[in-house]
């Protein structure tokens, strides 16, 4: 299904009048929302942008605007959780100037779907983060905040509605599935959101995001099988355990730090990188320090995002 403006046309007209007949709680803050949208057109228009006359630059005789150009387009989907006791709690949050945080969408435990900011606008959630080379998430992210205290398990409504946002943003923006990350995985000394109960696995199910072959690890943890081989000496056949050479293994050279640094965390604080990565990945004794298990499933990944 192709997400276009005239499929959601119906949508919209259905909402305008929904609320143009009901009183809006935030119809002040609304106000404030399109006179900033104002401000940001008019700067846009202003052509040239730079003033000739202030200017120490070596300006060419006219100015020229190409017809080359969009809007910005996304690249990237950072998830978070609210940590917040209500949906209202989260718009409210998102409402006032003084908080300096905002989100492009939120959604409610309920599944409704808050768009608060249009796509192509840079939302104030990611803060200090990276991923990769990316410094600067904000402005090549879309975020979305679900309504979770942080401790609690989310409910299946919403994550019905994510499914269905993530759905129509991979197929406007053409995100990858490797750039559907999670508040921790950029900022992982700092965050850490969405909680170990988010359905990591089930999103990349569905091409959100990246997942461990799970028979692969399976195979890696297989102890050596016995076999049954018969001794001439014997009158009975004899067990014999299957060559460890012969068992999947780590190469010997492989560094779970710059495996790490390839998918994508910021490994300068290398305990919060770990930590980060079992909450998305691992999921259960979230801490520090990688397991055998931990790095067979880190192996793996690591091969995906090469």
């Amino acid at each position: 299904m192709k997400y276009t403006s005239t499929a959601f046309l119906p949508l919209l007209l259905a909402s305008a009048l929904l609320y143009s007949c009901s009183s809006n709680p935030y119809a002040s803050t609304n106000r404030a929302h399109k006179k900033q949208l104002k401000t940001y057109a008019k700067q846009l228009r202003t052509v040239p942008a730079i003033e000739p006359e202030t200017s120490s630059l070596q300006l060419g005789d006219q100015w020229v605007g190409t017809t080359n150009f969009s809007m910005r387009r996304p690249n990237f989907v950072v998830i978070h959780h609210t940590a917040q006791n209500s949906t209202d709690h989260t718009l409210k949050t998102f409402t006032m100037p003084k908080t300096q945080v905002s989100a492009h969408y939120v959604i409610g435990r309920d599944g409704k779907v808050y768009h608060m900011l249009n796509d192509n606008l840079r939302a104030w959630h990611g803060g200090n983060s990276r991923w990769g080379n990316n410094t600067d998430l904000n402005s090549s992210s879309i975020g979305i905040e679900l309504d979770n205290n942080g401790a609690e398990p989310f409910e299946e409504a919403q994550i019905k509605s994510l499914l269905d946002v993530l759905a129509m943003l991979k197929e406007t923006y053409n995100i990858p599935a490797e750039n559907f990350i999670g508040h921790s995985d950029i900022a992982p000394v700092r965050k850490v959101d969405p909680n170990e109960t988010f359905p990591w696995k089930r999103l990349a199910a569905h091409g959100f995001g990246l997942w461990y072959d799970e028979g692969v690890v399976a195979q890696f943890l297989q102890p050596a099988a016995p076999i049954t081989v018969l001794d001439s000496t014997a009158s009975q056949p004899v067990l014999i355990l299957q060559p460890l050479d012969s068992v999947s293994t780590i190469p010997p050279h492989f560094n779970p730090k710059e495996a790490l640094r390839i998918i994508g965390y910021d490994t300068r604080d290398l305990p919060a990188a770990i930590r980060a990565f079992k909450l998305h990945f691992i999921q259960d004794e979230v801490n520090m320090v990688l397991t055998e298990k931990d790095k067979i499933i880190l192996y793996n990944l690591y091969q995906k995002y090469l």
